[in-house]
C-alpha cells in the first residue's frame, strides 16, 4: 500500500476493506468443517505437546514467580490455573501463567515464521474456553484460528528483517494470535474480530535484550501476548474499537513499525485454502529451534564417522546472519536460557552427551568443564549458502576437525521436528510422558494425557481445566 496521509488515509479506513479485515472476515466465518484434517490433526499434536511443555515448565522457578503473581492478582474466577491446587482467578490471569509455563524450556512448538505459536494460542484458548465452556471441537478451531493469524502475521512481517531490528516475534505477533482464537470462541462477528485484531496489535511488545545477559523476560513473552489477545477480543466485544487497519496502516501500522522489508501479500494469500499451521515444527532438544540442524549435524559426524566428543579438536558452524547475531555469541555459563539460546553451547553439550535434552539444561550441567571447554573449540560465522535460505531453510553446517587431522563437514537442511523430517504422533507422546512424569509423576503423566486425549471430542473443555488445576508438581 502506497504512503497517504491526513484526511486521505481517514477515507480509505472508512470504504475499503483493507488486509486486517481480510483476516478478520477469514477468523469470523471459520468453522470446524473449514479446517482440512492434516492441520486438525496438526492442531492435536500441538495440544498434547503444549500441554507437557507446561506441566514440566511449571517446575521452573521463572514460571513458578509469573505463576504465583497471577494467582495474586486474582480476578473473577474464570479459570483455572494448572498445577494451582484447583485456584480460579481471570482468564487473562490464566493464561499468562500457563503461557509463561510453555514457553519456560524452550522446548514448545516454533514454525519458520520464527514463533513459538503453542505458547500463546493454546493457553489462552484453554483459558477463555473454560469461562465460556465450549466444546472441544471449538476450542480446535480456535487454536487453529490463532496459529494462522499467527503464522501469517510473522510472515508478513518478514521474520528475518523484524528479528534483525530487535523484536521478538512470539511477543509481537502473539497478540494477534491469542486475539484470534479468543474471537472465535466469542463468535465475535468479522468488524468486531477486527476491532479486536487492532487491540491485540496496538499492545504487541517484546525485545531480544533477554540475550544480553540470559534474562527471564523471554519466558514471559508468550504468557504476556496470550493475556493481551485475551483483553483486546473482550474489549472489542464491548464495543471498543481498536484500529481495523492495524496491520497496513502506513503510519503507525504494526507492520511498517516492526520491519524493514514486510511483505503484506502474506496475510491474504490463500488464506483459507492453504495453511501456514501445516509448518508448525516440533522440538527434539530444550534450546532454541534456530540450533537444531547444527546439533543435528555434529551428531550426524560423530555416528557416521564413528567419533566420540574426544576426538574433535574444533567445530566451525556454518549459519545464517540472523542465525550467528542470534545464537553465536561467546558461551559463557551464566543461566540456562543463556545456554539454551547459546549454538556453541547446544552443540557441544550434544556431541558430549548425545541429546540436548532436560538433564542438558540445568545449573550444574551448563558449567562443568567438559562442556564449556568444548564449546570454547566451537567457532561460529555466516554462512552465504546457509543465509540465502533462511529462514525457509533453518539449515546448519558443520565442519568438525579431529585431533588426527581430518576436516569432515555435513550439513542438514531439515532438523528433526521439522514438517520435512517430523517428529510423529508416538514421538510426540512419548516426549508428553517424558516431561509430565518429571513434573508430576508417572501415574499423573498417563492420567492428563488421556484427558488431552479425549478433550477434542468433549462437549466441555472443563475437565481438562479441572485436571490441570489438581495436578501436583513434586520436588
Amino acid at each position: 500500500m502506497t504512503n497517504i496521509g491526513g484526511k486521505e488515509w481517514q477515507a480509505v479506513a472508512t470504504t475499503s476493506q483493507g488486509t486486517t479485515r481480510q483476516l478478520a472476515g477469514f477468523i469470523a466465518k471459520l468453522k470446524p468443517s473449514d479446517v482440512p484434517a492434516p492441520v486438525k490433526k496438526i492442531v492435536r499434536k500441538a495440544f498434547v505437546d503444549a500441554i507437557g511443555c507446561g506441566l514440566h515448565g511449571l517446575t521452573m522457578p521463572w514460571a513458578r514467580t509469573i505463576h504465583d503473581f497471577a494467582h495474586e492478582q486474582g480476578g473473577p474466577t474464570e479459570a483455572t490455573m494448572w498445577c494451582g491446587g484447583g485456584a480460579k482467578v481471570s482468564a487473562m490471569n490464566a493464561a499468562l501463567a500457563a503461557g509463561t509455563a510453555v514457553h519456560s524450556f524452550d522446548f514448545d512448538d516454533h514454525a519458520r515464521a520464527k514463533i513459538h505459536p503453542g505458547a500463546v494460542v493454546i493457553p489462552a484458548a484453554l483459558a477463555l474456553g473454560e469461562r465460556e465452556n465450549i466444546s472441544g471441537e471449538r476450542l480446535m478451531t480456535a487454536i487453529a484460528a490463532g496459529y494462522e493469524t499467527m503464522i501469517r502475521v510473522s510472515l508478513a512481517a518478514n521474520p528475518s528483517s523484524s528479528r534483525m531490528r530487535g523484536w521478538h516475534l512470539t511477543g509481537t505477533t502473539g497478540t494477534f494470535g491469542a486475539a484470534a482464537a479468543a474471537s472465535v470462541i466469542l463468535g465475535l462477528d468479522a468488524e468486531t474480530t477486527a476491532s479486536a485484531l487492532g487491540m491485540a496489535g496496538t499492545q504487541s511488545s517484546g525485545l531480544w535484550a533477554f540475550n544480553s545477559d540470559g534474562a527471564m523476560s523471554k519466558r514471559f513473552h508468550p504468557g504476556r501476548a496470550a493475556q493481551s489477545g485475551i483483553m483486546a477480543a473482550l474489549l472489542a466485544q464491548r464495543g471498543y474499537h481498536g484500529p481495523r487497519f492495524i496491520l497496513e496502516a502506513p503510519d503507525g501500522g504494526f507492520l511498517q513499525a516492526t520491519s524493514d522489508e514486510v511483505r503484506i501479500h502474506e496475510i491474504a494469500d490463500g488464506l483459507g485454502r492453504d495453511w501456514r499451521t501445516e509448518g508448525t515444527c516440533f522440538k527434539p532438544y530444550a534450546c532454541c529451534g534456530s540450533n537444531h540442524s547444527s546439533i543435528d549435524a555434529a551428531l550426524a559426524v560423530l555416528a557416521e564417522n564413528k567419533l566420540e566428543a574426544k576426538d574433535v579438536k574444533r567445530v566451525l558452524i556454518g549459519v545464517s546472519r540472523v542465525v550467528e547475531t542470534q545464537t553465536g555469541f561467546v558461551y559463557r555459563p551464566t543461566t540456562v536460557l543463556n545456554a539454551q539460546m547459546s549454538i556453541r553451547y547446544d552443540v557441544a553439550v550434544g556431541m558430549l552427551d548425545g541429546q540436548a535434552y532436560l538433564e542438558q539444561f540445568t545449573e550444574e550441567r551448563i558449567k562443568e568443564r567438559d562442556v564449556v571447554d568444548l564449546a570454547s573449540r566451537i567457532d561460529v560465522q555466516v554462512d552465504q549458502e546457509m543465509d540465502a535460505v533462511y529462514p525457509e531453510l533453518y539449515a546448519g553446517k558443520v565442519t568438525v576437525e579431529t585431533r588426527d587431522g581430518r576436516k569432515i563437514v555435513k550439513r542438514v537442511d531439515y532438523s528433526r521436528g521439522m514438517p520435512e523430517n517430523p517428529m510423529d504422533e508416538a514421538e510426540v507422546r512419548r516426549k508428553f510422558i517424558s516431561l509430565a512424569t518429571a513434573a508430576a509423576g508417572p501415574e499423573t503423566a498417563r492420567a492428563i494425557l488421556a484427558i488431552v486425549d479425549a478433550t477434542p471430542e468433549a462437549t466441555t473443555v472443563r475437565s481438562l481445566a479441572t485436571a490441570l488445576g489438581r495436578v501436583k508438581i513434586i520436588g
